[in-house]
């Protein structure tokens, strides 16, 4: 199965990531990638930034090591059903949300997020308490923030449709219900029960003499 290109935002070209290994992704039939990225190369800055000056010393590379392996380690993908995240360096830690548990989609930049075109999309689903999945310093979160909202506006397209037909088909049942219960109601007003007199010959029941006419 082809998917997106490793950190290729929708709509917009953004800085290129390490290369994603989707071996831990599980798909279910007809569910297809739609994006997916590792955090922007840019969000090591900061690391970078403190880890150097402390490498001297030997404090920094435990830094240093520890940010690049979780970066590498860190997947984030969008397919045409739902979300999913994959943390852990030692550990894995995935995590799914189906589109039709999603309540709001929301996206923030720092200032230096906003400087190397890098922040978050924050997901909360209907009942939970807060956020519930979070991708972290993705590049161009705005466009995967529209993409989100895209495929939820799709799948409730496909909901709507879907019970649209459910509905038509149960009025169908219904009226051919109602016009058999007419013609069930028609032949009996025509043929009540009893209203037969004719002889054996007609089916029918002969009328007996009372006691006067003897």
């Amino acid at each position: 199965m082809s998917s997106p290109g490793p950190g290729d935002a929708p709509g917009r070209s953004s800085a290129p990531t390490a290369e994603i290994d989707l071996d831990w992704l599980s798909l279910e039939d007809g569910e297809s990638i739609q994006w997916a990225s590792t955090p922007h190369k840019y969000s090591l800055v900061p690391a970078f930034v403190f880890g150097i000056p402390l490498s001297l010393v030997l404090i920094g590379i435990p830094l240093l090591v520890g940010s690049y392996l979780q970066y590498t380690n860190t997947n984030y993908v969008v397919t045409n059903r739902g979300l999913y995240s994959k943390r852990g360096i030692l550990s894995r830690d995935v995590q799914q949300i189906g589109f039709d548990k999603v309540q709001n989609i929301s996206y923030s930049q720092s200032a230096l997020g906003s400087s190397f075109g890098y922040g978050s999309v924050e997901i909360s689903t209907a009942g939970g308490s807060g956020v519930e999945l979070e991708f972290r310093s993705i590049p161009d979160p705005a466009s995967v923030q529209e993409l989100i909202a895209g495929e939820i506006d799709n799948r409730q397209g496909r909901d709507s449709e879907s019970a649209t037909t459910t509905d038509d088909v149960l009025d169908e049942i219904l009226e051919e219900l109602r016009v058999i219960r007419r013609a069930v109601t028609h032949d009996d007003e025509n043929h009540p029960e009893g209203a037969r007199t004719a002889g054996p010959a007609g089916g029918g029941t002969e009328a007996q003499p009372s006691a006067d006419e003897e």
